[in-house]
């Protein structure tokens, strides 16, 4: 499994450096998620040992049970929540994670506002946009992020770092990155989380500073 681990991760490098230099950015500007839903410790490791620092996942119950023991063992990791978070989740959310990029409505604003006062810890905040407009996919929609961006920023004192999209899987995703990256220019942000295993090298094209990777690290997972 290390070999593999290893073998992919080092493509997708190569891959990320090849797509940014056609894209005239520097390699070092595009920052690679690995995505460890479901992926075992023993998996996660194989990783690290690789050389593996960022990683992400979908669920706050998930890294609870088998993240803090994984940081206390390697505490120069970063941890990204790339999936939905629900109020209840953020005392634990703010603990546990380094980057956020789930903002997607003033409750959620609010509830990290308080948690920040509260527990001292800032971790990075980017807000999901909901490029589809898909009634099932949590998000922001594109009219109304200009607006909820200043409600973050000047009603909760938030430090919005950037924006973050899943485009709809039936649709062209190059659409969808340039719509989030002509938002962020609008907004002053620099960081674009958006790129999966398919569509990476298209994100980048488009400005991606966090490409988030799962199935081309790890495999299919259940």
């Amino acid at each position: 499994m290390s070999e593999t681990i290893s073998a992919s991760l080092q493509a997708i490098e190569r891959d990320i450096a090849g797509a940014a230099k056609r894209a005239n950015r520097d390699p070092g500007s595009v920052k690679l998620i690995a995505v460890t839903k479901n992926v075992s410790e023993r998996a996660i490791e194989e990783a690290i040992r690789s050389g593996q620092r960022r990683f992400g996942e979908n669920r706050v119950q998930e890294v609870k049970a088998k993240w803090p023991a994984l940081k206390e063992r390697h505490p120069d990791l970063e941890l990204h929540l790339i999936g939905p978070l629900q109020s209840n989740k953020v005392r634990d959310a703010v603990q546990l994670f380094d980057v956020i990029h789930g903002v997607d409505r003033p409750k959620i604003a609010r509830a990290l506002a308080e948690e920040f006062a509260r527990s001292y810890r800032w971790p990075l905040l980017l807000v999901q946009v909901n490029t589809g407009e898909e009634p099932q996919k949590s998000g922001v929609l594109p009219v109304d992020t200009d607006s909820f961006v200043t409600f973050c920023r000047h009603d909760c004192g938030l430090a919005i770092q950037g924006l973050m999209c899943i485009p709809p899987l039936n649709e062209e995703p190059a659409m969808h990155f340039a719509l989030l990256a002509k938002i962020a220019a609008r907004l002053g942000l620099k960081e674009l989380s958006m790129g999966m295993s398919g569509d990476f090298q298209k994100a980048i094209a488009f400005g991606a500073t966090y490409v988030r990777i799962g199935t081309a690290i790890f495999g299919a997972r259940a």
